[in-house]
């Protein structure tokens, strides 16, 4: 079934689009979550949230022994390209910018950041790119350097030499080569809200791995906005080194060095670091 069907399939149930609804209001929810208010068996939802997940519009997160879902909004924006906004642009245009507006402030309080990528490799291969203070400085631009035992401190170095940490964090969960979690954030004191924290979930599947990035408790919007232009610039890199041995021709983050530049001065400040 080709994608724009498989969405039409999806929407066309009341009992989906509710799931929907749900996760539009909250996102990141428990299969039991979904159920409660709906009045719906555990069987019914994980069938409906099958269909949605099969037309993308949901993903999923492995969270310990909790499986989060997330509503992904781009096949309904695909379709709202399609069929709509081609006849009435100027006034869609204003619509749109007046409905990112208010979902922007809606996301301030759980400015929480979810990002899957697919790579042609082994969960060992990808565990030792995450962790690897040479081969992160590969793709990275930094190298992350810890001995990734719970507990222990990891920093992510500058490689000029300087030894200037841009990030720097604890180690909570460490079980290669399937899931590491960490506290990320500058040096110096912890926003108000806490610890941000960074979620690798490596699954394998036959000769491909999926890579889950979950990065939770972002301090405030403009964080969520630095982090959703640097993470997938990262992981196209880590993607092309282990599937072709070699990095980008251009740094990706170069195109969002304005960012790049305004966090990097703030750790050159003498009393950035710890």
């Amino acid at each position: 079934m080709g994608g724009d069907d498989a969405v039409f399939k999806a929407l066309a149930d009341p009992t989906r689009r509710a799931l929907l609804d749900r996760l539009r209001e909250r996102n990141g929810q428990t299969l039991g979550e979904l159920c409660e208010p709906l009045d719906m068996a555990r069987q019914s939802a994980t069938q409906h949230l099958g269909v949605l997940e099969a037309a993308n519009l949901i993903t999923t997160v492995r969270r310990g022994r909790e499986k989060l879902h997330y509503l992904n909004p781009v096949p309904l924006w695909a379709i709202q390209e399609r069929w709509i906004h081609r006849f009435e642009r100027p006034r869609l245009r204003a619509l749109s910018a007046i409905k990112q507006r208010a979902e922007e402030d809606s996301m301030a309080d759980q400015p929480d950041y979810v990002y899957v990528t697919y790579i042609e490799s082994s969960p060992e291969r990808v565990w030792a790119a995450l962790t690897d203070p040479d081969l992160t400085a590969q793709y990275w631009g930094h190298s992350n350097v810890s001995d990734w035992q719970p507990g222990s401190r990891w920093e992510h170095r500058r490689t000029d030499g300087s030894g200037i940490a841009d990030v720097v964090g604890t180690v909570l969960e460490s079980a290669p080569p399937r899931r590491l979690v960490m506290t990320f954030d500058s040096p110096g004191d912890l926003p108000p809200t806490g610890p941000s924290t960074v979620t690798f979930d490596i699954e394998p599947h036959h000769e491909i791995v999926r890579l889950t990035v979950t990065h939770a408790n972002l301090a405030d919007e403009a964080a969520r906005q630095a982090i959703s232009a640097g993470w997938p610039a990262v992981l196209a890199n880590l993607k092309s080194l282990l599937e072709t041995g070699h990095v980008l021709p251009q740094a990706p983050w170069e195109m969002h060095a304005e960012l790049r530049a305004e966090q990097m001065a703030r750790n050159d400040q003498p009393d950035a670091q710890p």
